[in-house]
């Protein structure tokens, strides 16, 4: 990566225990790779990590984005609304920005199961992997930019 890169982290801190850890893990991964030009940005809970990641991607202030929250199924039809148009909107945003936005939102059964995947649980750091996935969308955009184009007209 360029060291110029600058990721914002969009962290919904419904699940402060989980965001924390999150956070955490995303700001180990970006180090790790020479990313220390990190904002953060809070919202209350997943359901408006789309749109906050939006400005931070409409921003022209950063290369990548990470979003990254908990959201757990309760006893109603909630968790499904807030889970889809929360993917949703993400993918949404990387799509029309063209800015790589990371999806590090757990969606799980229990707070048991949101443990195992944060930062040193026993299943993966999701955080991590999200991190992981930006930056191997912002290689692939850095690498089709740099490549020489044919001059032309093609027959």
């Amino acid at each position: 990566m360029v060291s110029e890169d600058r990721v914002a982290l969009c962290v919904a801190r419904f699940y402060e225990e989980f965001a924390d850890a999150l956070e955490e893990g995303a700001r180990d991964a970006l180090t790790e790779s020479g990313i220390t030009e990190i904002d953060v940005f809070d919202v209350p809970g997943a359901f408006e990590l789309p749109l906050v990641a939006k400005y931070a991607a409409e921003s022209g202030r950063f290369q990548a984005v990470v979003a990254l929250g908990a959201v757990i199924r309760g006893e109603t039809a909630h968790f499904d609304y807030v889970c889809s148009e929360t993917a949703r909107g993400i993918q949404n945003v990387q799509l029309s920005t063209g800015v790589p936005v990371g999806f590090g939102v757990l969606t799980v059964d229990s707070a048991d199961q949101a443990r195992a995947r944060i930062k040193g649980g026993a299943k993966r750091d999701t955080a991590r992997h999200a991190v992981e996935a930006v930056l191997a969308s912002m290689a692939v955009k850095r690498e089709l930019a740099e490549r020489p184009r044919r001059a032309g007209f093609n027959v």
